[in-house]
């Protein structure tokens, strides 16, 4: 019988196959993990999840381009440091655009359906 892979582990999953020099958005994670509307939910997982699995949490983005962590563990000079270091161009305010530098899947979701 095979079982069913949780929520948490379909994220898990879905993060650590974003690429280097890429980026992705909280909601597109939480689609290619299953649940649509889990933005949130992907946010928290990434948060506690990060050093136990070894995710590369700075390449998590939120839909507007922008790096909106409040973390202090994972503040977001950190994150824009990391991000340059794998060529990702990030503006002053934290911004990066999506479409150079957005992943959407192995399968390339419409980027342009997840707005909605």
């Amino acid at each position: 019988m095979k079982s069913e892979l949780s929520f948490k582990d379909k994220v898990i999953q879905v993060i650590k196959k974003i690429p280097d020099g890429k980026v992705t958005t909280y909601g597109t994670i939480a689609i290619l993990a299953g649940l649509p509307r889990g933005a949130r939910l992907v946010g928290g997982i990434l948060h506690y999840n990060s050093d136990q699995f070894n995710l590369p949490w700075q390449r998590v983005i939120n839909r507007f381009g922008f790096i909106s962590t409040n973390c202090s563990a994972h503040m977001k000079a950190l994150q824009k440091a990391l991000l340059v270091e794998e060529g990702i161009e990030v503006s002053k305010d934290f911004m990066i655009d999506l479409k150079k530098y957005g992943w959407w899947g192995e399968n390339n979701l419409d980027h342009s359906k997840l707005e909605e």
